[in-house]
């Protein structure tokens, strides 16, 4: 039985079902061997609860693949985060939140690289409880606070990050449950932390996502959850930029964010009223 039961936490627990899911297809684009462990009876659950809301009435069909986008998100921010890591100057990599995430324990990682892992206490303590066995293969450091608390800053610089050191930061399935201006908060407290040459990654949705009446039921879904997404940009770049980031922002199925199994259109950004989800990366100024 889980001791995951804030609304957020309970995403956590969705994206490890849906790894889970992953490793066990045969065209899988990672192995994550401890995601069905993470998830339990509980996550996999929450994925029937997303499973059935997908499922459009009257149609074969379903929602843009919740799968087919996750699984293309994960392997491409591994792929991100192993690229950058192997680069000398890499030596800080920061998860916030860290959710679920196992890939401190599932991939290999060059041991110059500390490993830092931001979340609630609780979501933390679950992993630990369930991988505690389980040796990471990176120096991984584990920095217990809530994103959205006043201090979080000095207990990760306590765990021994540098903000002078040029480090790499994953933001992933966050920002999209935060509001507007919490979104450009936490972006600045990171880049207030990340030194030039910095590295950024993050996902995110455009403001259609919101309201487009074939979203209904997974937004629904997340709403009865606890945690509705509450907002989204048609300008990732801007975003980004006004903290300091040069990035560049692709969309599930467009070249390097595809591994074959996206299979919907990729509709051009300069088209309007479409739902869109973006992987943004770049570096600080």
């Amino acid at each position: 039985m889980t001791a995951l039961h804030d609304p957020v936490e309970r995403t956590a627990l969705l994206t490890a079902a849906l790894r889970a899911v992953e490793t066990r297809r045969e065209d899988r684009l990672y192995e994550d061997p401890y995601a069905a462990t993470l998830c339990g009876d509980t996550g996999m659950a929450l994925l029937g609860e997303v499973r059935a809301a997908a499922v459009t009435p009257g149609e074969d069909g379903t929602l843009p693949s919740t799968p087919d986008y996750n699984a293309i998100r994960t392997r491409f921010l591994d792929d991100l985060l192993q690229r950058a890591a192997a680069a000398p100057g890499t030596t800080q990599i920061v998860l916030a939140p860290a959710g679920l995430d196992s890939r401190a324990h599932r991939l290999d990682w060059p041991g110059h690289v500390r490993w830092f892992e931001l979340d609630r206490p609780a979501v933390l303590g679950h992993k630990r409880r369930l991988l505690g066995a389980e040796t990471p293969r990176v120096d991984r450091r584990e920095v217990a606070v809530d994103l959205t608390s006043p201090d979080w800053e000095r207990d990760l610089r306590e765990a021994g990050y540098d903000p002078a050191v040029p480090s790499v930061w994953l933001v992933e399935g966050l920002l999209y449950y935060l509001p507007g201006n919490e979104v450009d908060r936490v972006l600045g407290r990171i880049a207030a932390l990340s030194a030039p040459g910095s590295t950024i990654a993050a996902d995110l949705v455009n403001e259609a996502a919101l309201t487009q009446p074939h979203m209904k039921g997974l937004l629904d879904v997340f709403a009865g959850w606890g945690c509705p997404w509450i907002s989204g940009t048609d300008d990732p770049e801007a975003l980004f930029a006004r903290h300091g980031y040069e990035v560049r922002a692709v969309q599930p199925g467009e070249e390097g964010a595809d591994f074959g199994r996206w299979p919907d259109r990729v509709v051009p950004r300069s088209e309007p009223g479409v739902s869109r989800v973006f992987f943004v990366h770049g570096r600080k100024r």
